[in-house]
C-alpha cells in the first residue's frame, strides 16, 4: 500500500487539521452558489492558495455538499502539471492520497476505461503537483464518500482524451472536476476583461474560442470537459469569479479564478 503525503500543506493550506476544516468551512458558508436545474456532472475550480481562491472555489463545492451523501462517488480529478513535463495524462502512483483531514483512496481510471493512448505512467509526476493536491480537502469536506480517480495533465490532444473517458464520465455516480487558475500576473482590470472572454467561452462551450484565446493553466483539462459538454449535451454556467487583487493580493498583478458548473 503506497500513501502520497501533503506536498503543499502549510503553503497552500493550513496543515492543521482543525485550523483547515474551520477555513473550508468559512468559505462554503459565504458562498452563495443558488439553485439550478438539471444534474451537476462537472465543476472548475481554481487551485492557488486558499487565502486567494478558497472562496471562490467554495461556490462549486457548495454544489457537491448538495448531492446524494450516502452514495459513494467517483471523482474524477484533472489538474495541469507545473513541475514534470510530458505529453499525455498520467495516472496515479499510490494506492491513497493523505492530507491533513485523513487519508482518500485512489484508484486508476484506466480501470473503468475499454482502452486509452492519452492516459499513461509519468513517474513522480504528482509527487509535487498542487494543483490536485489542493482540490483534496475541499472534496473530504464536500463529499462523505467518495474515490478520487486522478490525472496530472501534460500537452495533449482534449478531444483525444474527452473520448477516452467519456463513457466513465457518463456514469450516475461520477463527478468531474477540473482544476485551473484563469490569467496570470495581468493588472487588475485587464485581467478581469480577459477572464471574462474566457469565462464566456467556457460557459458557450466554444471550444475554437477558448483554444485559442481562452488565458487558463489548466486549458487541456478545461477543453475536455468541454468537448464532453457539447458531446453530451451539456450546459455550463459560471458560479462566481474573482482574481487576487480582490482577496488576498497587489491589484497591479493578480491571477484570475474562476468557478463553473456543468449540468445535464
Amino acid at each position: 500500500m503506497s500513501i502520497r503525503k501533503p506536498a503543499v500543506a502549510n503553503q497552500f493550506y493550513p496543515g492543521n487539521p482543525q485550523m483547515l476544516k474551520q477555513s473550508i468551512m468559512e468559505y462554503l458558508e459565504k458562498a452563495k452558489p443558488g439553485s439550478f436545474n438539471g444534474k451537476l456532472k462537472a465543476i472548475i475550480v481554481p487551485h492557488a492558495g486558499y487565502i486567494y481562491s478558497g472562496w471562490t472555489a467554495a461556490y462549486a463545492y457548495k454544489l457537491l455538499r448538495r448531492l446524494d451523501q450516502e452514495r459513494v462517488w467517483k471523482v474524477l480529478l484533472l489538474g495541469p502539471a507545473h513541475n514534470v513535463p510530458f505529453y499525455g495524462a498520467a495516472a496515479p502512483e499510490e494506492d491513497q492520497w493523505e492530507t491533513p483531514l485523513g487519508l482518500v483512496e485512489i484508484k486508476d481510471v484506466r480501470t473503468e476505461l475499454k482502452e486509452s493512448e492519452e492516459i499513461i505512467d509519468v513517474p513522480q509526476s504528482n509527487t509535487y503537483e498542487h494543483s490536485l493536491e489542493v482540490q483534496v480537502p475541499f472534496l473530504q469536506m464536500a463529499l462523505k464518500n467518495f474515490v478520487l480517480y486522478p490525472l496530472v495533465l501534460g500537452t495533449l490532444r482534449p478531444k483525444s482524451l474527452a473520448s477516452e473517458i467519456e463513457s466513465f464520465v457518463q456514469q450516475k455516480d461520477v463527478i468531474m472536476v477540473v482544476s485551473s487558475d484563469l490569467s496570470h500576473f495581468m493588472k487588475y482590470a485587464d485581467a478581469k476583461k480577459t477572464d471574462l472572454e474566457t469565462s464566456t467561452a467556457i460557459c458557450d462551450l466554444d471550444v475554437m474560442k477558448m483554444a485559442e484565446v481562452g488565458d487558463a493553466c489548466g486549458r487541456m483539462g478545461i477543453l475536455t470537459a468541454m468537448d464532453i459538454a457539447k458531446e453530451l449535451g451539456w450546459r455550463c454556467e459560471m458560479l462566481n469569479y474573482k482574481n487576487s487583487g480582490d482577496t488576498a493580493g497587489d491589484m497591479k498583478s493578480v491571477v484570475g479564478y474562476g468557478a463553473y458548473a456543468f449540468y445535464q
